[in-house]
């Protein structure tokens, strides 16, 4: 993203500047104001083989001609290429697709596609348009239709009987589709398109399970005759053809010059200032909240009359954001009040319908919302958005910011930083979000926690043969599903197959998301109104008895958590607090995968278990104060998984000024700063990791700090770690150096979920550590797969 710094006042920087007009100590908390330049938009002539009746169709919805991206796209698609079109936000990309998929269903009556969305809202969003598109005579004949979640049970068996472009997810693909592919024959058996929109989204464990889905859907698709061209889009993705490819388990191509206009957009970097009236842990200076600020900036935009979407980093940021901005205007403009809403995922179908129809027609002026908005939903006539955090990449930033100022408007975006490392970090290097490209798609498809549930969906569907499992699988994950009677080799007519043997279908146990666990339902105790669901490895931390909840600008403490009955058990009720759960965690190394010596340094990656317990949690006051922390009883929980390591030498540390009676607080503040910046060079969050530190760790002997990946088998975010590990590392150092606070805080080392309290904690410490470990890797010279 290139920077200019315009003569003139932009409509962004005027904005800005009518927001802030009167507030204290705006140039302190503003550190980078950033003018991205608009661009004129390339056009072409309609491809020769384009349907008239959709090209007379796209002229009537007011497209005269296509981008040139748009073309080249549509070029590569019906020439028979599966193609990964990664271009900017709102740059069009669905009419890349709209004109070969539209022009073979109209072709060949019998042709059929499938469409793709991570998100409910994006679908959605998606088939409206192909909707309107189809209204047109005579592609009216194109039956489009929805089949996810939300689909009504009486609506499925048309859906499956008629439709002719189907609309769904990844989710109702693996559980509704594949499953049942028998009852499909019709829609597989003609199948010409498949489209996979915002595919930088699949990512982690859930890119991973995604992977396996498409592969198992070309292989059925192949089982019925058909070989379908893909058709991927991303705005935002590194190498979109390499990770198209590895997603899709075939080759794809990719078109990146982006044809369309776009408006100057206006970037500000806002940093909360730290309070002086509250202490956090340990006497802890606490800076105020990126929600509050969040909202205060919402409250301003909008009495300038700008539409504005605010993205927070959790449901519970986005209800609080809604609360407080609603909470200002009623004390200025009370009119504007009741046209404020949160949108987040959970919410039950009604409402998210409602919520987008008040988007989409101007009656709400302002959302807070998570990342459940930050994909491809075109909603027009936005003037400003503002990030309450770093959504945790790069690619997630530039899809937040580009929200506003869709086609040729300005447009204002504020990314408002949260008391985490990074976001300290990125506030005081503006250049690694608007200068540096975007992160690489990191999925494992081989990780066996994904690869085995996912070689039984196969097998259950259509039994596997010898050539299929060797190109899918290790052999030690066939011979332990055999093992245990799930699948077995048989001869079959043509040659040797493996069936699925068990007798529960084995669908319903993969969660394609990552989630560990049946899914925890949220219910009001007193009325039994169902609020929504929880994935079940967070509820201990989450649905915790005592936890407060939020749920559409109503506040719930939680009575019960039932992990056995899946079920949490709430009462409506403003405590006037919030709630943290804290956890202790120990870490066992089962296998060293890679090792790197640096001298008294060794980095490595390891295949660990994880053992941790929610003990308790702290009540903090919305000024950021720490009331107590109360003792809770859960269960264990024990984590197969992969962990990034670094080991140091007591010499090392003495050579280093580190005192014996410092080391543990240095290894820990520099364990919680590193896992802090580790989304830095990977796709995750840093709720998606973990980390252990130890001054005499027992499996190495040695002053060890572990960064681990939170979900089974791991994740891919480890690897990525331990293949940038001085670029991660530089950048914790550089983190806790420019933090303000004198002994440390949770914009530098401190961590919201430490099980330890945040005890030790040496910044100084963990500051002469990085140098010392960076100093010693430097001299070693760095090796190329670790630069």
């Amino acid at each position: 993203m290139t920077r200019e710094v315009r003569s003139e006042e932009s409509y962004g920087r005027s904005l800005l500047n009518r927001v802030l007009r009167g507030a204290e100590d705006t140039d302190s908390r503003l550190t980078h104001i950033a003018e991205v330049p608009g661009r004129a938009a390339r056009t072409t002539e309609w491809p020769i083989w384009a349907a008239p009746a959709v090209i007379d169709g796209l002229r009537e919805e007011g497209i005269g001609a296509p981008w040139s991206h748009q073309a080249a796209t549509a070029e590569l698609a019906h020439g028979g290429q599966n193609v990964v079109v990664s271009t900017g936000t709102a740059s069009g990309k669905s009419l890349g697709y709209h004109l070969p998929v539209l022009t073979a269903l109209h072709d060949d009556p019998r042709a059929t596609a499938l469409y793709l969305a991570p998100t409910k809202a994006l679908g959605a969003d998606q088939l409206r348009m192909a909707g309107e598109l189809t209204r047109h005579k005579p592609l009216h004949r194109i039956p489009v239709a929805a089949y996810d979640g939300d689909t009504p049970t009486e609506i499925r068996q048309l859906v499956r009987a008629e439709a002719r472009w189907v609309f769904t997810n990844p989710d109702m693909l693996h559980l509704g589709l594949l499953r049942s592919h028998q009852r499909w024959a019709r829609l597989l058996r003609r199948l010409r398109y498949v489209v996979v929109d915002e595919c930088h989204a699949y990512r982690g464990i859930f890119g991973s399970h995604v992977a396996l889905v498409l592969r198992r859907l070309r292989r059925l698709a192949a089982h019925y005759g058909a070989d379908p061209v893909f058709v991927l889009c991303s705005a935002t993705a590194a190498d979109p053809a390499a990770a198209a490819s590895r997603l899709i388990g075939a080759d794809c191509v990719a078109v990146t010059e982006d044809g369309s206009p776009r408006g100057p957009r206006t970037v500000a970097f806002w940093e909360p200032p730290l309070l002086t009236s509250v202490q956090g842990e340990h006497g802890a200076p606490v800076r105020l909240g990126a929600t509050t600020e969040a909202a205060r900036i919402t409250a301003g935009l909008v009495l300038e009359g700008a539409r504005t979407l605010t993205f927070a980093r959790s449901r519970r940021a986005a209800e609080l954001i809604a609360l407080h901005t609603r909470q200002r205007l009623a004390e200025t403009v009370p009119e504007l009040a009741d046209r404020i809403a949160a949108y987040r995922g959970g919410y039950l179908p009604e409402d998210r319908r409602a919520l987008e129809a008040g988007l989409a027609d101007g009656s709400l002026l302002a959302a807070a919302t998570t990342n459940a908005l930050e994909l491809g939903v075109d909603i027009a006539g936005l003037d400003a958005v503002v990030l309450a955090g770093f959504p945790g990449t790069v690619a997630s930033f530039r899809q937040q910011i580009g929200r506003a100022g869709r086609r040729t408007q300005g447009a204002l975006a504020v990314l408002v930083a949260r008391d985490d490392p990074l976001d300290t970090y990125l506030v005081h290097h503006p250049e690694a979000l608007l200068d540096r490209p975007v992160e690489a798609t990191i999925i494992d498809p081989a990780n066996p926690y994904v690869l085995g549930p996912q070689l039984l969906c196969a097998a259950a569907e259509l039994p596997l043969d010898d050539a299929e499992v060797q190109h899918l699988a290790d052999h030690h994950i066939v011979a332990e599903l055999a093992g245990r009677g799930l699948i077995r080799r048989r001869r079959a007519n043509s040659g040797h197959r493996w069936f699925y043997t068990a007798s529960e279908p084995p669908h319903d146990s993969v969660d394609v998301r990552g989630g560990i666990g049946t899914p925890v339902a949220i219910v009001v105790g007193q009325t039994g109104r169902f609020l929504g669901t929880a994935d079940a490895a967070r509820a201990p931390a989450t649905l915790h008895q005592g936890a407060v909840h939020l749920h559409q600008g109503e506040t719930y403490v939680v009575d019960e958590l039932d992990l056995d009955g899946g079920v949490a058990f709430v009462r409506e009720e403003t405590p006037g607090w919030t709630t943290s759960a804290r956890q202790i965690t120990s870490l066992t190394i089962d296998s060293i995968r890679e090792t790197r010596a640096f001298g008294q340094v060794t980095a490595a990656l390891a295949t660990v278990t994880v053992h941790s317990q929610v003990i308790g949690y702290l009540r903090t006051a919305v000024t950021g104060e720490v009331l107590d922390m109360v003792e809770l009883d859960l269960p264990p929980q024990q984590l197969p998984t992969t962990a990034v390591l670094y080991t140091v030498t007591p010499d090392l540390l003495t050579r280093a000024g580190i005192a014996a009676a410092d080391v543990p607080g240095s290894l820990h503040a520099a364990e919680h700063a590193a896992i802090g910046l580790l989304p830095l060079v990977a796709t995750c969050d840093r709720w998606d990791i973990g980390g252990v530190s130890t001054a005499e760790h027992p499996d190495t002997g040695l002053p060890t700090v572990f960064v681990y990946d939170g979900q089974a088998g791991g994740a891919g975010f480890a690897e990525r770690g331990y293949a940038l590990m001085w670029h991660w590392l530089g950048a914790t150092l550089a983190a806790v150096e420019s933090c303000s606070c004198r002994t440390g805080c949770p914009s530098c080392v401190q961590s919201p979920k430490c099980g330890n309290g945040n005890d030790p904690l040496d910044k100084a410490g963990a500051a002469r550590l990085l140098t010392a470990i960076l100093a010693k890797a430097a001299g070693y010279g760095r090796p190329s797969g670790l630069a």
